[in-house]
């Protein structure tokens, strides 16, 4: 044992887990990516977080840090280095009931989250699974089921409590380093290790959540009514577009528009969802009333030897339509990955584009596509999926993090536009001059 892990030891009050340790297969990756860290450390406190970020940067080793484990870039684990999983930091705590506010630990789930707020009749805009880490989205985005009424799941954020990369803890809000706060709303990782954040919540319903969906053949027509409709509806409606839905049909499956109405008024919502009933001919629409908490989704694990290739843009409005026109072709055709295209706009349009360090506020939509198997089925498939992109490209304006397969200077630089990257890098700098916090998409220290 080394005498920087002894002295760990002895600073530290969680769990250091090495390989031959019990449990340390189950922690060494995570649900999306295979890993072999030379440790796992899991704080209890925001005073193991200090220890456990001190002794990383002393080791020299790389440096993960984990919450719900859902990176679709295996951020949350490596090989020989530290990870740092944030999961027992995970506590929910209404500090204020007339004003909503909500102190969530920096290792909480999106489940553990709506499950604790629940009872109080509150929400707060989130992703749309239960297992993803309240840390992870938010510091990226937060793109979910009420997005278009309440924003970003950053937005609801007014403080956070981070531990910077030479251990010191300090807060971050719109009074206290905003400078800071303006960075970590975007940033992602790259600042340090936020141990709690501090959300406004909103009072909630239940709301009426499903799909309606629509022959293939009817694509084209569909997703531009679809695309027409949503810019301009009601803003409790989000709602994403699925095809070539692998456990449907592939690219033979129905047209999945699937809907969330933020509200339990039943005129109001079927007056919202009239015009998607419309748009062609419904195979199936299972639209019902559901607690906000249960129209989250369970997430996957990528079982051993299932390789995935993830690709994400976002959409203004005039490429609106030659973007689905391309989609609905691919969607249909023989070989298609699967397809997710997500309204945003509403609440998230309506911020200003340099209050955060997230930098598509004029997007319309968000097009993701995802396809998975075997390595050399995968591989395989692997040309195809670029000249698909390729199409693309010309009319995409710049990527969504959350849902990016890789970190390289191509990926850093769709999600940060050179404004926003220079900003942060002088951030960085201040806060992260020696680049700890690197296995993220990086930004470098100016």
């Amino acid at each position: 044992m080394t005498s920087a892990l002894k002295s760990l030891r002895r600073d530290f009050g969680g769990d250091i887990i090495e390989p031959g340790d019990a449990g340390y297969e189950a922690v060494s990756r995570t649900r999306l990516a295979g890993g072999s860290p030379a440790y796992v450390l899991r704080p209890r406190t925001v005073g193991d977080v200090q220890a456990a970020v001190r002794h990383a940067a002393g080791s020299g080793l790389a440096l993960s840090v984990r919450g719900g484990g859902h990176s679709f870039a295996g951020l949350g684990t490596n090989d020989g280095g530290v990870v740092i999983d944030l999961g027992e930091l995970a506590d929910v705590e209404v500090l204020d009931v007339d004003r909503h506010l909500v102190r969530i630990g920096g290792g909480a789930t999106w489940g553990q989250v709506a499950s604790a707020l629940t009872p109080h009749g509150l929400a707060i805009s989130s992703g749309d699974t239960r297992s993803v880490g309240v840390g992870g989205l938010t510091l990226s985005g937060g793109i979910g089921w009420k997005v278009r009424k309440y924003g970003l799941a950053m937005d609801n954020v007014v403080a956070a409590e981070l531990v910077t990369a030479d251990g010191s803890v300090v807060t971050a809000s719109a009074q206290e380093n905003p400078e800071l706060f303006w960075a970590i709303r975007g940033g992602g990782g790259n600042l340090g290790i936020v141990t709690a954040f501090e959300f406004v919540a909103h009072p909630t319903t239940e709301v009426y959540f499903g799909k309606i969906t629509f022959p293939a053949a009817e694509a084209v027509t569909v997703l531009q009514g679809w695309a027409d409709y949503v810019r301009t509806a009601p803003e409790e409606l989000t709602s994403i577009a699925n095809l070539a839905n692998p456990f449907a049909g592939g690219h033979e499956a129905p047209v999945e528009i699937h809907v969330a109405f933020d509200g339990d008024d039943p005129e109001l919502a079927a007056r919202a969802l009239a015009p998607i009933r419309g748009l062609g001919t419904v195979v199936e629409d299972d639209v019902a009333l559901h607690a906000y908490a249960d129209v989250l989704v369970d997430g996957a694990a990528v079982p051993p030897g299932i390789q995935l290739l993830a690709h994400d843009g976002f959409v203004d409005r005039e490429s609106v339509p030659e973007v689905l026109q391309i989609l609905a072709e691919v969607g249909t055709s023989p070989g298609s990955p699967s397809i997710a295209v997500r309204s945003v706009g509403g609440a998230v349009s309506r911020v200003a584009d340099d209050a955060t360090a997230y930098a598509h506020r004029r997007a319309e939509l968000l097009v993701a596509t995802i396809a998975g198997g075997p390595t050399p089925v995968v591989e395989a498939a692997r040309p195809g999926l670029a000249a698909i992109w390729d199409k693309l490209a010309p009319h995409l304006s710049g990527a969504y993090a959350n849902f990016l397969l890789s970190t390289s200077d191509d990926d850093v630089a769709a999600v940060y536009p050179p404004a926003t990257y220079a900003r942060l890098a002088a951030v960085k700098g201040q806060y992260d001059p020696n680049n700890l916090f690197a296995h993220n998409h990086n930004v470098r220290p100016e």
